[in-house]
């Protein structure tokens, strides 16, 4: 082939090569136009691209879903007092981005703003100026301002949100979480209990009523479903979706605060005085089973858990321990009651020999000579129980055992984790010690059950706590606690021949329990001198016991029973035991019977009015002609709030306070009860501490202070 031709060949196969091309790449475009449109078609009918649904993330882009948060229920005292309730704290967080702008508004916290920010964060929350302005500095969308910018109370916020109001500062603002209070400090820490937060701030109960009651007191949250713009902004016109949320249920128990405050007062000063390594009280109706007040040391403050590591058990019932001699007020009953009791019959005390070696002896171990039952009880010999014990037999008196309900759970309630007891029954040593409370476990619980029925003429009650649970947004009461007899271990006139030995205890000159005299009230006791079992027996020296006393009153028809054990004391403070005991059971009884002998002469409620625009002077008037006491805020000619609303009852003795139109400036607080001083700051939007329990002994701010210039205000309680 000529070189013509060659070229020819090639200008076609170029030729070719140029139309092969153009239909592969036309090929190309076709497929892929086919799958864009393919992918198009299937995005528009799905709705979904890798497997995300495109109309949810444009929901969720465009609406904002907020949680609306249930508010824990409150648990109450008897007299609708809060013990625990809810309350609601701040965190500040300042935003510092210029692209923090909506509608033409400046959302940030600009640089002209950022020295006179700072000087009005440090007045309220004394946080450092310079530290301030370097957080300011920080190339951050926002920041937070660390632990002093945390916690914050209600009017705390608002103080400072007037005064950035008034400085037209933007950019510092506030989130909000729910936090728990206990106003009363120390009040039956571990029957009461505490919450944790989790990941989310949701409250939950840990311990005590908190815990047990948890599904009743924590609600159910609800939600805020609402259309928004891309700064969070809520779109007007646009459908909103509600769910309420659902506020947990208010507990109501049988607590008398004022006793239980006195109560823990006198503990804590028993706690300083006598270093117990444990302490437990329990006052209880002894009509009904209600307890009234309770304790036990170690203890903690649930608010700021000062000392929850020394003790986290509920002693009172998970705890158990040898009574001691306080059992002998059973044994007593179980002799009499079954026959085995003779009045006439004597013994000889000191020393009794049991089987073929072991002896029980006397704490007086040369003894009294020989006594008649009743002086052995009076005495508190060991060794006429012991008798009483063979005379009855081991089965016998181990019937009269689970009659009092000892051996098995009090099932009050109270505890997921309440303990049986335990007993060794099966040698005669072992049955005899039973008799005067040694080789038997009980709760403090179970002896308190079982003493209701020697103070209720043989009718045995089961302590209980919670008085009712309602339902605070329809007022219906869903559970209810009630008086629940669990047994009749003994005859009304077995309970009475007991009374009236446990009141010669305290009265006659050989009773081991003439520390308990009260005046004006006839008392019954019982002591307890209970050994403490160790790695090799039990444990010697003086303190080395569980000291008791278990007391009744008035003892002819008690209405009350009261129960106070000490473990092992440094020492006695240069008194007797049952001297160092009756330091908190003879106030704490007096108090009861004194507070039970003026509510005999009951007193008409009073139905409150509004006086809000009345005059000063005749509005004070008004409320102390009925036997109110009146505290009047200022000097003002005319009343323009007042603590109760119209409608609410109040009784003779209790206070009303009046804020006045002018000249407003903080009382003198002194003998005011903390129910007082709540009321006082929710009126006058004051920022209230407590320290301690009882009534107000002394305050942070002088009396006579403007109350616009009180940033703060704490109060002693004694």
């Amino acid at each position: 082939m000529n070189k013509y031709g060659k070229r020819r060949m090639a200008e076609k196969r170029d030729v070719q090569n140029q139309r092969d091309f153009g239909k592969y790449f036309a090929l190309i475009v076709v497929i892929v136009f086919t799958v864009f449109i393919g992918r198009f078609l299937y995005i528009a009918v799905t709705k979904k691209v890798s497997g995300n649904n495109l109309v949810e993330i444009a929901n969720q882009t465009y609406h904002e879903k907020s949680t609306l948060k249930a508010s824990r229920g409150t648990i109450y005292d008897a007299s609708g007092q809060p013990i625990v309730e809810d309350t609601k704290r701040y965190s500040i967080y300042v935003v510092l981005s210029k692209t923090a702008v909506a509608y033409g508004q400046k959302l940030y916290l600009k640089s002209s703003d950022k020295e006179k920010a700072a000087e009005i964060l440090h007045e309220y929350l004394g946080m450092d100026v310079d530290k301030l302005l370097s957080l300011f500095s920080q190339p951050k969308y926002q920041v937070e301002l660390g632990k002093k910018g945390q916690n914050i109370s209600l009017s705390t916020k608002n103080q400072i949100v007037k005064e950035m109001k008034k400085s037209k500062i933007t950019g510092i603002n506030f989130s909000e979480s729910t936090d728990r209070m206990y106003p009363n400090g120390i009040f039956s820490s571990h029957l009461i209990g505490v919450v944790s937060k989790d990941s989310s701030g949701t409250l939950y109960g840990t311990m005590g009523l908190e815990a047990l009651y948890d599904n009743y007191l924590k609600g159910r949250d609800g939600y805020d479903m609402r259309s928004t713009d891309s700064h969070g902004i809520k779109l007007s016109g646009m459908k909103s979706r509600l769910v309420k949320a659902k506020d947990g249920d208010n507990i109501y128990t049988t607590f008398n605060s004022r006793d239980q405050s006195y109560l823990e007062s006198l503990l804590n000063k028993a706690q300083e005085t006598y270093h117990p390594k444990s302490m437990n009280v329990v006052l209880m109706n002894a009509k009904t089973g209600a307890i009234l007040a309770a304790s036990q040391r170690p203890t903690f403050n649930p608010q700021t858990r000062e000392g929850i590591e020394d003790q986290w058990k509920n002693t009172l019932m998970e705890d158990t321990y040898e009574p001691g001699s306080v059992m002998k007020i059973l044994t007593m009953s179980a002799a009499i009651n079954s026959g085995n009791y003779n009045e006439n019959e004597y013994f000889k005390s000191g020393s009794m020999k049991i089987g073929n070696s072991q002896r029980v002896n006397d704490w007086e171990v040369a003894g009294w000579g020989y006594l008649n039952y009743r002086q052995g009880f009076i005495r508190s010999s060991n060794v006429g129980m012991a008798k009483l014990e063979q005379k009855m037999g081991a089965k016998l008196w181990e019937k009269y055992i689970k009659k009092f309900g000892l051996l098995k759970s009090t099932d009050s309630g109270l505890s997921s984790n309440e303990s049986s007891g335990s007993i060794e029954y099966k040698y005669p040593i072992e049955q005899a010690n039973t008799a005067f409370g040694q080789g038997i476990n009980v709760t403090v619980l179970q002896m308190m059950q079982a003493f209701s029925s020697v103070a209720n003429n043989g009718e045995m009650v089961k302590p209980y706590l919670i008085e009712k649970i309602v339902n605070p947004t329809t007022g219906k009461t869903i559970k209810t606690g009630k008086k629940t007899v669990v047994g009749h271990p003994i005859k009304k006139s077995t309970a009475e021949k007991v009374r009236d030995m446990m009141q010669d205890v305290v009265n006659d000159p050989n009773g081991t329990g003439n520390a308990y005299k009260i005046d004006r009230y006839d008392i019954g006791v019982k002591t307890g001198t209970a050994q403490i079992s160790g790695n090799n027996g039990y444990l010697t020296g003086e303190t080395n016991y569980i000291f008791s006393v278990a007391g009744m009153a008035p003892i002819k028809d008690p209405q009350y029973v009261l129960y106070v054990t000490m473990k092992q004391p440094a020492g006695f403070g240069g008194k007797t035991p049952s001297e160092m005991l009756a330091t908190i059971f003879n106030p704490l009884m007096k108090r009861v019977l004194d507070e039970s002998q003026s509510e005999s002469t009951p007193s008409e409620a009073i139905n409150v009015k509004s006086v809000v625009g009345q005059e000063t002077g005749n509005a004070v008037k008004s409320f102390s002609d009925k036997g109110l006491v009146v505290t009047a805020i200022g000097n003002g000619a005319k009343i323009i709030k007042q603590s109760s609303d119209t409608g609410e009852e109040l009784l003779p003795g209790q206070r009303i306070i009046l804020v006045t139109d002018s000249g407003q400036t903080l009382p003198d607080l002194k003998g005011w009860t903390k129910s007082d001083m709540f009321k006082l700051k929710n009126l006058l939007g004051i920022n209230v501490k407590f320290k301690g329990s009882g009534f107000v002994e002394n305050q942070s701010v002088k009396p006579g202070t403007k109350i616009a210039d009180i940033k703060e205000l704490t109060v002693e309680l004694k």
